[in-house]
């Protein structure tokens, strides 16, 4: 009966579907991530992919979401987006940062941000418009549950391992 039911072309069509639509997606974000990284994080079209690391953002973004990013111009932001810039102070030097934008300032002529995580205390350095990526548009749903699973011990092992030793 079962088989029956899986040969069926009511369910062979919406199954082939959503094959080509996951795989469309992957092979897309896989070749994003790719130049992305070769390119030294440089953006592709104007967004940019990153992961979520940590938890300061919970529960707006969870540990391991994959975030779109989209350069804007620094006078387009305003307090409560979320943005993702290059640490150059204190303990985010070198890092690249997701948190919400708290507070605008103009101090000398040059406009300051001071941001912070959703799930944070204390607020960031003030970070300037040269270190600013872009502006979050929020989380690839397909790429970000897939993610999830592979990043999980058993998923990894189901999804990546598994499968790479039954190849070789």
């Amino acid at each position: 009966m079962l088989r029956k039911i899986l040969d069926s072309k009511y369910f062979q069509i919406p199954y082939k579907i959503v094959k080509t639509i996951i795989i469309i997606v992957m092979v897309t974000y896989v070749a994003f991530v790719v130049a992305q990284r070769v390119s030294g994080n440089k953006s592709i079209f104007g967004y940019r992919i990153f992961t979520v690391a940590t938890g300061s953002m919970i529960p707006d973004y969870d540990i391991n979401d994959v975030l779109a990013i989209k350069e804007v111009n620094s006078n387009e932001l305003k307090i409560g987006d979320d943005i993702t810039y290059l640490g150059k102070k204190l303990d985010v030097n070198g890092r690249i940062v997701t948190h919400r934008i708290i507070d605008i300032k103009i101090e000398n002529g040059v406009k300051k941000f001071i941001t912070k995580g959703v799930n944070s205390a204390a607020e960031d350095p003030a970070i300037t418009d040269d270190q600013i990526y872009g502006k979050v548009l929020g989380k690839i749903p397909v790429v970000t549950e897939i993610n999830h699973i592979i990043k999980n011990q058993y998923g990894f092992f189901f999804l990546i391992f598994l499968p790479l030793v039954t190849v070789v």
